[in-house]
């Protein structure tokens, strides 16, 4: 079976804040405020949610590749050219 190209994002989660909102990209690492807190894998189910509505996609097609406890993770996502998800995510500041 091959598995389907996805494009990917490095991002910079900071969790606890008030909102989720995206900060915009820095050095190539997209910075995210997530109102969930880092417990219990709240704040990555909270990463996926909101991206998933940002990029118009179900959160099935997104996945921490990299990162599960790390404040900075590799997010995978599928449908996607990594194009549109640039253009998407920029669009959503």
């Amino acid at each position: 079976m091959v598995e389907k190209e996805q494009a990917r994002i490095t991002v910079r989660v900071q969790p606890n804040a008030s909102q989720n909102n995206i900060l915009g990209f820095k050095d190539g690492v997209l910075r995210i405020r997530i109102a969930a807190p880092p417990i219990k894998g709240k704040a990555n189910q909270e990463l996926i949610k909101f991206l998933g509505d940002v990029l118009g996609v179900s959160k099935g097609n997104l996945a921490i590749k990299k990162g599960m406890t790390s404040k900075t993770k590799v997010i995978g996502i599928e449908e996607l050219t990594q194009n549109q998800v640039i253009r998407r995510l920029e669009k959503a500041r």
